[in-house]
């Protein structure tokens, strides 16, 4: 129907102002999607879909509050009820998985023995949640990361009462607890995993980002990616497309395929940081383009960075098909994926990508019910809701093995809730 088949309006009945922005978001196959970012807090709030000035379906809609905007402190003392009303599923079987490694744990045990062992040389954060405030104590110096980290904390212990509990979040890129040391595991908690080592996996620091800061600061996002899929199946360039940094030997073959075959593959670095001596070889370095012109080509190639490469979720959200590297990396949803029916899969050392790229161009509707397939995947399992589920449910879960009280430990700094709020809000659920 177009993008301006609807106008959609916020408003709150019992205020002079709104301070609502809203999106309307045209996914391009007949679905939209409207995301609204709120400023300040509201008794209630209507919402009008019209098309043309006809009011659309049961519209205005009353949403029944009181209804709070992100900064407000207001957590749902119930966790079963907030679980409810965010339809977080019983079971999520990559928590399960992770966790099947640590029968119990005891706050005490790891409090002493993780920062003895990768203290020193690693990145980490100690967290305890306590009467749902959180606490830290950071190790390591390049502890920067340690701001998405928090952020997540904060915003789900403005919705929801936590479970007390306390645990390490390594903050490099890879896994720290390596797979062979059966003895002695330590419960880190990491952005990616691998199937050479233990760690406990979380939505990556990027995927978690985005979900915090829709409609703020990020333009790429799962909402934004959705209507910004370029155009459609048959009229997108039939080459294969890769943008990204020298940050793995498989991507340097890459580039030198593309060279060998440009009317298959366009692929180039943007820019050269690990083979700085080779920039000859495969440079010259182009311009950024951005993420949403990716979705001018129909085939997309996702090869690893320094570990998995996070913009999968994304990729996937479009309306190309991708050809995911086979690889010893995951993120949290990997394991959900199927390859040929979300993806096609290619060997790690590249060897058949091209052969790869003929069969989806010899076989073109199963290609592009390839790529619907991965893109229904990461709008039902990829949104801001889902990455809220899986947090609070991996906490919830790993709280429910401690053997013993989490405790404030010395040295922890209390991470304070932003003060900053122009808006402040009271909350209803406060005496």
């Amino acid at each position: 129907p177009g993008e301006n088949a609807f106008q959609v309006k916020i408003t709150a009945p019992d205020e002079q102002f709104t301070r609502v922005g809203v999106q309307v978001l045209d996914r391009k196959d007949g679905s939209f999607l409207v995301r609204y970012r709120m400023y300040a807090s509201y008794k209630n709030l209507k919402i009008e879909v019209k098309s043309g000035d006809k009011h659309v379906a049961k519209s205005p809609y009353i949403l029944k509050g009181p209804i709070y905007h992100e900064n407000c402190d207001c957590p749902q003392e119930e966790s079963s009820v907030w679980l409810e009303e965010m339809n977080c599923p019983q079971i999520i079987p990559q928590i399960q998985r992770d966790l099947a490694n640590f029968p119990t744990v005891d706050p005490d045990k790891i409090a002493k023995e993780i920062p003895q062992r990768f203290g020193q040389r690693q990145s980490l954060c100690h967290y305890t949640i306590k009467g749902n405030e959180v606490y830290i104590k950071t190790y390591g110096e390049h502890v920067g990361f340690r701001i998405f980290m928090d952020a997540i904390l904060l915003s789900l212990t403005r919705k929801v009462k936590m479970p007390d509990v306390e645990f390490f979040v390594n903050l490099g890129d890879w896994p720290l607890e390596k797979k062979k040391s059966l003895q002695n595991l330590h419960p880190i908690f990491s952005w990616c995993g691998s199937t050479e080592s233990k760690d406990i996996v979380m939505p990556t620091y990027d995927l978690t980002d985005s979900v915090l800061e829709t409609m703020g600061r990020v333009s790429l996002d799962m909402m934004s990616v959705q209507a910004n899929t370029g155009p459609s199946w048959e009229d997108k360039n039939t080459t294969a497309f890769w943008r990204g940094r020298d940050s793995r030997k498989e991507r340097l073959e890459l580039v030198k395929l593309s060279r060998k075959y440009p009317e298959i593959i366009d692929a180039a670095f943007t820019n050269f940081f690990f083979f700085k001596h080779d920039e000859s070889l495969y440079g010259p370095i182009v311009k950024h383009i951005s993420f949403f012109d990716f979705f001018k080509y129909k085939y997309q190639i996702n090869i690893d960075g320094t570990v998995a490469a996070y913009r999968l979720p994304y990729l996937l959200a479009g309306n190309s098909v991708v050809l995911k590297q086979d690889s010893i990396y995951y993120e949290h949803f990997y394991n959900e994926l199927q390859p040929w029916k979300h993806y096609i899969p290619f060997k790690s050392d590249l060897s058949d990508l091209l052969e790869k790229l003929q069969w989806a161009k010899e076989h073109d509707e199963e290609a592009k019910n390839i790529a619907k397939s991965g893109q229904e995947f990461a709008r039902n399992n990829l949104m801001g809701d889902h990455i809220f589920c899986y947090y609070f449910k991996l906490f919830q879960e790993y709280a429910s093995l401690q053997v013993s009280e989490p405790k404030i430990r010395d040295g922890m700094e209390r991470v304070h809730q932003p003060d900053d709020d122009l808006f402040p809000c009271t909350c209803h659920r406060k005496k």
